[in-house]
């Protein structure tokens, strides 16, 4: 049976990891909606091959080029963040977010509130605002998947397990680009050392956030919501190998791993065909050859971000949607260079003290009005301590 699907990022990695899985089996999905940013190029040659119903561009300037580029293609072209809502809430069976950062969760709600399965690879949306969206799929109906290498790993591991039988769950981290720096180094690095990946192949915000593990501070705010498991049952494992996304551990003493090739198709082809399993286009590993898997303790001094992921777990409310925030505001200004490397974590920790103090804002109730307003006043905050220096 043909599946409604739509992918929300369809220009970014995980999105064209996606599409590459489609057109294998294209007789086996209907295309709704595309979205992207500024690469309207892709965008309208994706919206073009897939026969999708519309095609939209977060970036309003960029809407007359892509009517233009799909001109007689009987796609719908469109544009803006009403736009994407819109098109979130067509009706579909199947929908990837890939949104890259906050701006995801508005249309992954928006398709949840239609009942469609939602692969969530914007970890995002259960950081800012988790009660929200598991409430979301629950009252409606939906299902989430996760699409994270890390939590996908952990879903697979509990397949006919009991979550009350878990002691403990590890997700894995390669540790990025500067895993093996010596600490007085990391100053001095640069936007391209950091935007160079040693293991997978990801957007430059994702690999500088693994850089900084802003990446797995996320994920293990995502573990404990989709999981709903206590923070303390959170472990993070530095694996320079990027071949064991995650382990579940049980009460009877035994560790489930999952294990598989760098590939982001693994976690999302587990997605699109789930319940069922089926063949994927990913390398078979060659354990010999591999001869030994290496693990290491995180060092806070040099991924201060994980300290603060815990921070944010034990604050709770909407402490999320500040940490995210602020944590996007610093990485724009990181790309832009004004400031450094290391300078991040710091904005992030003292927009983090600043706002704690605020408990009608950090502990308000979770609604897509009072993520935007934490969302703002975070932004808002750190780049005031960006300017100032303060």
């Amino acid at each position: 049976m043909t599946r409604r699907i739509s992918i929300f990022g369809a220009t970014g990695s995980i999105g064209r990891s996606t599409i590459d899985l489609i057109e294998r089996d294209p007789d086996a999905f209907e295309v709704v909606a595309l979205t992207g940013g500024h690469n309207v190029a892709r965008l309208a040659e994706q919206a073009r091959a897939l026969r999708a119903e519309i095609a939209v561009t977060a970036h309003e300037e960029n809407l007359d080029e892509l009517r233009a580029r799909l001109a007689g293609s009987g796609i719908e072209a469109a544009a803006g963040a009403a736009a994407i809502a819109e098109a979130a809430r067509r009706p579909a069976d199947w929908v990837m977010s890939a949104i890259v950062g906050a701006a995801g969760l508005p249309p992954g709600l928006a398709a949840l509130e239609t009942g469609a399965t939602l692969a969530l690879a914007n970890k995002e949306s259960l950081v800012t605002a988790g009660p929200l969206v598991l409430e979301t799929a629950r009252r409606h109906g939906a299902r989430l998947l996760p699409v994270d290498s890390e939590h996908s790993a952990v879903f697979q591991g509990l397949v006919g397990e009991d979550i009350a039988a878990v002691e403990r769950i590890i997700i894995t981290a390669s540790g990025g680009a500067f895993r093996d720096w010596p600490l007085d180094k990391l100053a001095e690095a640069t936007l391209e050392q950091a935007s160079a990946h040693p293991n997978w192949d990801m957007g430059q915000r994702i690999t500088i956030d693994s850089a900084s593990m802003f990446n797995k501070a996320l994920e293990l705010i995502e573990t404990k919501e989709f999981f709903g498991v206590a923070p303390e049952m959170i472990e993070v494992l530095v694996h320079p190998q990027s071949l064991v996304h995650a382990l579940v551990g049980f009460n009877d003493g035994a560790l489930m791993a999952h294990v598989g090739p760098a590939d982001m198709r693994h976690a999302i082809g587990y997605a699109l065909n789930w319940p069922e399993r089926r063949a994927l286009p990913v390398d078979r590993l060659d354990l010999a050859r591999i001869g030994a898997l290496e693990f290491r303790a995180p060092d806070d001094r040099r991924w201060p971000a994980l300290r603060l992921a815990r921070e944010v777990m034990a604050e709770g409310g909407l402490s999320g949607a500040v940490f995210n925030a602020a944590k996007e505001a610093a990485l724009d200004a990181f790309i832009a260079g004004q400031i450094g490397f290391l300078r991040m974590s710091e904005v992030v920790e003292e927009v983090l003290t600043r706002l704690s103090g605020d408990s009608g804002l950090i502990h308000a109730e979770i609604t897509l009005d009072n993520v935007r307003a934490a969302d703002d006043m975070a932004r808002k905050t750190a780049r005031s301590i960006i300017e100032t220096g303060a």
